[in-house]
């Protein structure tokens, strides 16, 4: 399922108001920021540790995902992120980029000047609110996380990553009847839960011999979601959804 692309602030605005509650003169404020498009390949880097930027990113097709590399060049993957998020949202106030983030599937991005962020926060302190939120919820998924990657077992890791991705899709409208786009490689997958590719597909083939999960092409597909949140220990509490979109 594909987002049409005629307006690129509406993802944005999706999004926010699926954890915060816009009014329409709010809604069409944000829809009145200028957004540049550009197109990325995968694996490309959008924005990278050290930069100091001048806009934010709005992904409005694709995935992208924030990441560190070791001294040694191993990379964990921190967040993954989905059309309607602004994933660089925190350098608007912090100067310098203390992470990396790039593309995991081709992408299409809208770059917003900070200077128009500011201008919009400004004249609409409840927009500043929700942005705030949504920094805040971000720092929620981050620590389940944490969680996820430093006490559960690999099985659980995987089908929780599921249940968190097919819920923030829902929320954007970029899923339906538990079935969602993920073409994310088991490689990416690996570094998302800290552990080696050759374990995530044999985790893959458990949910799948399980009767938890299904595939065709980068086509997940969900036959039991009680089973699955009950196999992946989720809770979508910490993604702070509004209660009509956490269901």
């Amino acid at each position: 399922m594909t987002a049409e692309l005629h307006s690129p602030q509406i993802l944005m605005i999706r999004k926010l108001d699926s954890i915060f509650p816009l009014s329409e003169e709010e809604r069409q404020a944000l829809q009145g920021l200028p957004v540049r498009i550009a197109l990325f390949e995968a694996d490309q880097d959008i924005v990278r540790i050290g930069d100091h930027p001048s806009q934010s990113c709005l992904l409005l097709k694709g995935f992208t995902c924030v990441y560190k590399m070791t001294s040694e060049g191993k990379r964990q993957i921190m967040g993954l992120h989905v059309p309607g998020d602004v994933p660089d949202l925190q350098s608007l106030h912090l100067k310098v980029m203390d992470n990396s983030i790039a593309t995991i599937t081709p992408c299409t991005v809208g770059f917003i000047q900070h200077e128009d962020l500011r201008r919009v926060c400004e004249r609409y302190p409840r927009i500043t609110a929700a942005f705030w939120r949504e920094t805040l919820v971000d720092a929620s998924i981050f620590r389940e996380w944490m969680l996820n990657i430093g006490r559960r077992e690999a099985y659980t890791r995987v089908a929780h990553l599921l249940c968190e991705f097919l819920m923030r899709l829902k929320a954007v409208g970029l899923a339906t009847d538990n079935t969602f786009d993920l073409p994310i490689t088991q490689a990416e997958l690996a570094d998302a839960i800290g552990t080696s590719t050759v374990h995530v597909n044999r985790v893959l083939q458990a949910l799948r011999a399980d009767g938890l999960i299904q595939s065709r092409g980068s086509q997940m597909i969900i036959p039991d979601w009680a089973k699955l949140q009950e196999a992946g220990d989720f809770d979508p509490l910490y993604l702070h959804l509004r209660q009509e979109e956490a269901k």
